[in-house]
């Protein structure tokens, strides 16, 4: 699988590491930066791998920082992205089948270099479950997305 990976100064290590991990396990990886633990702002980088993601140039992307938060919201910015915060495996699990997310932001900061990897892995080998109620949402979502007219409330 073709992977984007980009991160700000207080993931790079990780980044490093996963770069390493998932060429190994057989992943093709673009490395969108940052190039070292100097300071660096986050959404240079976590929005170049979502617009990989998005062009198709890549399957699924990676964002890495202190918290992972600010990363997610930077991905998310890019249109036509899903990026989900996982914090377990269940939650990585979830962001694929549920929300068909392309992209799993991790926090450095929150996760011991073998605890993020299994994140990444379990986000990375988990399909999307093609449920009927989710593919639904996430075409609400992108219509919300493409036309700025939000979803209509119930009895509204």
């Amino acid at each position: 699988m073709r992977i984007a990976i980009g991160s700000d100064h207080a993931g790079f290590a990780l980044k490093s590491d996963f770069v390493r991990v998932l060429t190994e396990q057989g992943h093709d990886v673009v490395d969108v930066g940052t190039d070292s633990e100097a300071p660096v702002d986050y959404p240079k980088f976590c929005a170049a791998a979502a617009r990989e993601v998005a062009s198709g140039a890549v399957e699924r992307g990676i964002v890495l920082g202190g918290s992972g938060q600010g990363e997610q919201i930077a991905a998310n910015k890019v249109p036509g992205i899903r990026a989900a915060l996982a914090w377990n495996i269940e939650t990585a699990k979830l962001a694929r089948q549920h929300n068909d997310a392309q992209i799993v932001a991790i926090g450095a900061r929150q996760h011991s270099l073998d605890e993020a990897a299994e994140l990444a892995a379990a986000f990375v080998a988990e399909p999307f479950s093609g449920d009927p109620r989710h593919q639904r949402r996430i075409d609400e979502l992108a219509k919300y997305e493409k036309t700025h007219e939000p979803p209509a409330l119930p009895n509204a």
